[in-house]
């Protein structure tokens, strides 16, 4: 009898494939938080540390894009297997660039420190954990399939967008006052653009799941809506 792709070789493959994709996700959570305490004490072994994360996770979107295509090749799956699988495909990217963003982050680190990130210290990190709190639900979200974890995800960018802006108002200012210590005040807004950038892979993976969930794209739905409520 021919095999179909619900098949127990097809089971196993896919539960490698989230096993795979959570340990990523995993290495990048723990990137992350590594640069955001290099960039803060200025530690150059952190900064290292997370250059050498970022290399495990560019060899884990690799392999993690290969096990799909062969799967795609081998199985011709559908329906939700078909929509969990290309969804793979885009969550590794996005891991892949959150890892990057923590690379940059980490290399703030190397650049010496002013007085400028005093004024901006309570909302920069409080920016910095929503972010983080954004990339661990939407990574729980892929790998348990909740959609209501990923639309809360969605909710909370705006909150990132706002304290973004709130610092680049701030830095402004400071510069204008603070002539001698501009590069450190460019440091912070690079640092906080960093963090809203990683908000947003983390909002791009909470959108991927819903249509993976539910076959719904909501891609630039919440951008539109807004653009017509203003």
């Amino acid at each position: 009898m021919t095999r179909s792709h619900t098949s127990r070789d097809f089971e196993a493959e896919l539960r490698e494939l989230r096993a795979q994709s959570l340990a990523m996700g995993a290495r990048c959570e723990r990137s992350l938080q590594l640069a955001l305490e290099a960039f803060w004490t200025g530690s150059q072994d952190l900064a290292s540390e997370v250059e050498k994360i970022d290399r495990q996770i560019d060899a884990d979107e690799m392999q993690i894009d290969a096990l799909v295509l062969r799967v795609l090749a081998l199985r011709q799956p559908v329906a939700y297997d078909l929509r969990f699988l290309t969804t793979a495909l885009k969550l590794v990217t996005d891991l892949e660039r959150i890892g990057d963003e923590a690379v940059n982050i980490s290399e703030r680190a190397k650049e010496g420190h002013g007085i400028a990130r005093n004024q901006v210290k309570d909302l920069l990190k409080r920016m910095s954990e929503q972010a983080q709190q954004m990339v661990r639900d939407a990574l729980d979200a892929f790998v348990q399939g909740e959609v209501a974890r990923a639309e809360q995800v969605l909710e909370r960018d705006d909150s990132v967008d706002r304290a973004y802006g709130e610092i680049l108002r701030s830095m402004t200012d400071f510069m204008a006052q603070h002539a001698e210590d501009i590069p450190s005040a460019i440091r912070v807004i690079k640092v906080a653009k960093y963090i809203e950038r990683i908000a947003d892979h983390a909002t791009n993976i909470a959108e991927e799941v819903i249509f993976m969930v539910r076959g719904e794209d909501v891609r630039h739905v919440r951008t539109h809506t807004l653009a017509n409520i203003s």
